[in-house]
């Protein structure tokens, strides 16, 4: 069976644009935000890229067109091949309905609540619904699918598949939380043999949403909101939470059922809604890391506190040890440590398809699991953990032809394939800055050593270095460093995990080991680290291994090949422009050592 998924509308941005006035920094409120596709044949993950790496544009919310056209390709397969089409939204009338009903008992001006439910109506009708969904795919491939092999899936259930999926099919619990789906923003239940089971009473309603709290405090701080959360964790460092907490104190309601809401829930209308009360909370807005610290920790520590009130009720509700945990909300790695480590579960989950740019995995699989055809042997054949190495790939030939285009601005080493790791290691003994180009793109939010920018984290300003002359931003983000899987447990306190391969984790720097690594510690003495195996990244870890050998450092700084603003880089052209327009000192394209021509 050939299941394709795909994330992404036309017309999103324009009518929120003409109805919302979102635009700027406040588009990636949008729905359909990071725009993917993905392909599952017979139950196995084919070929998945987000629509930003092919079209160039940060956390698009456009129609995948060129995602869906590569996945198609990839395989081989028309769409004449596909037996099922997976969308992760699933905006009914009756979703209309109860949006409309809830709007009118919302607490919102009267004179305003026509006008919204006019909005949200003609948003399903335009955008969203069923019959526009499919309009939006013929007109931008020229196919119509059959809407007998369309299913529309639920955004959370999508969400908690893909957790599901990627972690091997194991029988878990889940909690998702996000900014908002059709009409919730959080939930829990349990997925046992494939099939899912929402526990109804602690759906929570999106004017309650902390994806969306944090957001607006993302936003309130000068910040891009769904897309610079990561800036409010990394100032959450600089300093702990005041006490009395007024975000916990005042703001936060947790309830009986494991539920949380906040005492002036959120207004979708309006993005400042709430700005008012941060100022009356904390003062007025001051651009300095003194103030935006505060409010970050503030923020941090009422997410910990509400994810936590919702894990202690899931622990009463299911008895199955594996907890997933999926949703943008479930990027926030300042809280996933302290969640499982404060929980009875055996272990924790968070994929590297947790955002939005994994639910065109999750929908696939969740049309796949409940196909009629598939049995439970089609599904224990596929049960495997999922790498997320999963888009495209470039030969020697391609990237030769990308170089051709940069001759004589570029000179080009050619290594053999042993030579690559030895070399490229003793580059980093010193203090370089190296794009480094290998394999099929990384699937999710973070570059997991396909896409990455590697650096040794023993020089004490290299943490400068990156963000003032390569990647152009903020000086108070840190970076996460490599370290092998094995070696992981002696350099940073893991407590009852074991492994974080995807940078969804932040660990404390054991305090032998600080003084080694200062370029990847941030200032509160954690890292978010990624571990790496030979079976994983086998290039990438033997590397490191060559690396560690050399200069007795055990990790590696690792940050995503982009600059700030741009997505990470897919193509050898877009790693040569990157390159080039950066102080980045050696970039490595396969076996092409490629350094910058002088002048």
């Amino acid at each position: 069976m050939i299941v394709l998924g795909c994330n992404g509308f036309s017309r999103v941005s324009e009518f929120f644009s003409e109805r919302f006035g979102a635009t700027g920094i406040n588009k990636h409120y949008l729905l359909g935000h990071d725009a993917a596709a993905a392909l599952l044949v017979d139950g196995r993950l084919v070929a998945a890229v987000e629509e930003e790496r092919l079209n160039r544009e940060k956390k698009t919310t456009d129609f995948p067109e060129n995602a869906v056209d590569w996945c198609l390709k990839e395989a081989g397969l028309t769409f004449d091949d596909v037996d099922l089409f997976a969308f992760p939204w699933n905006w009914s009338p009756q979703v209309l309905a109860e949006i409309a009903d809830g709007i009118d008992a919302a607490p919102l001006p009267e004179d305003a609540k026509p006008q919204l439910i006019g909005n949200m109506r003609d948003l399903y009708e335009q955008v969203v619904g069923h019959d526009a969904i499919l309009a939006d795919f013929e007109a931008r491939t020229g196919y119509r699918p059959d809407p007998a092999k369309v299913r529309f899936v639920p955004h959370h259930l999508a969400h908690a598949t893909t957790g599901y999926y990627l972690a091997g099919m194991k029988d878990a619990a889940f909690l998702v939380s996000d900014g908002r789906a059709e009409r919730f923003s959080t939930l829990t239940g349990e997925i046992r043999d494939g099939r899912i089971t929402v526990f109804d009473d602690t759906v929570t309603g999106a004017e309650h949403s902390m994806g969306t709290m944090f957001s607006a405090i993302t936003r309130f701080l000068g910040f891009v909101p769904n897309n610079d959360e990561y800036k409010v964790m990394g100032l959450a460092g600089y300093t702990g939470p005041p006490t009395p907490n007024p975000f916990v104190d005042d703001l936060l309601r947790l309830h009986d059922d494991g539920r949380y809401s906040f005492t002036k829930p959120l207004r979708t209308d309006d993005v400042h809604s709430h700005d008012a009360l941060f100022e009356e909370y904390f003062g007025p807005f001051e651009d300095t890391l003194a103030y935006t610290a505060r409010v970050s920790a503030a923020a941090q520590e009422m997410l910990n506190v509400a994810t936590a009130h919702q894990v202690r009720h899931l622990e009463r509700r299911s008895d199955l040890d594996l907890l997933l945990f999926e949703g943008g909300v479930a990027l926030n790695c300042l809280n996933n440590t302290p969640l499982f480590e404060g929980s009875r579960f055996a272990d924790m989950q968070v994929s590297f398809g947790a955002s939005d740019t994994g639910i065109t995995i999750g929908a696939a699989a969740h049309a796949w699991l409940n196909d009629p055809g598939t049995g439970r042997a089609q599904i224990a054949a596929a049960a495997a953990p999922v790498s997320p190495y999963t888009g495209p790939s470039f030969g020697e030939a391609a990237i030769e032809e990308a170089l051709a285009e940069f001759a004589g601005r570029v000179s080009v080493t050619r290594l053999g394939d042993d030579e690559v790791v030895d070399h490229v290691a003793k580059l980093l003994t010193e203090k370089v800055v190296i794009g480094w180009f290998d394999g099929r793109v990384e699937h999710g939010p973070r570059a997991l050593g396909h896409r990455s920018i590697l650096a040794n984290p023993g020089f004490t300003d290299i943490k400068d270095i990156i963000n003032t002359r390569v990647k152009h931003r903020e000086p108070f983000r840190p970076f996460a460093p490599l370290v092998l899987e094995e070696q992981a447990p002696k350099i940073f306190d893991l407590g009852r995990k074991t492994s974080s391969p995807y940078m969804t984790f932040v660990f404390p720097v054991r305090e032998e080991y600080r003084d080694r690594i200062p370029g990847a510690v941030h200032v509160d003495g954690t890292s978010r680290i990624q571990t790496l195996t030979d079976e994983g990244t086998p290039r990438l870890t033997a590397l490191l291994r060559r690396f560690i050998e050399l200069t007795d450092v055990p990790c590696l700084i690792n940050t995503s090949f982009n600059v700030a603003g741009e997505p990470i880089v897919c193509t050898p052209t877009d790693a040569l422009n990157c390159f080039l327009g950066t102080e980045i000192d050696y970039l490595v394209l396969g076996n092409h050592l490629v350094t910058k021509t002088t002048a």
